[in-house]
C-alpha cells in the first residue's frame, strides 16, 4: 500500500492539491502497478516563515 507525502509550502488549495493527488495516483498505478484504492497521498504545508533555501529564508 503505497504512502506519498507531499511537502509545500502553504497557499495551495484543495483544488489543486486535489488534482496533484490525482496524478499521483495515476502515475503510481502506471508505473508500480498498484491498485488506485491502495495509494495515500497525505499533503503537509509548510508555513512561508518555517522554509529556508541555502541557509536563507524563502520567499514565495
Amino acid at each position: 500500500m503505497p504512502f506519498v507525502h507531499v511537502e509545500l509550502v502553504e497557499g495551495r488549495t484543495p483544488e489543486q492539491k486535489l488534482a496533484i493527488a490525482k496524478d499521483i495516483t495515476e502515475a503510481i498505478t502506471k508505473h508500480a502497478g498498484a491498485p488506485a484504492s491502495a495509494i495515500h497521498v497525505i499533503f503537509d504545508d509548510m508555513k512561508k516563515e518555517d522554509y529556508y533555501l541555502s541557509g536563507e529564508q524563502a520567499k514565495k
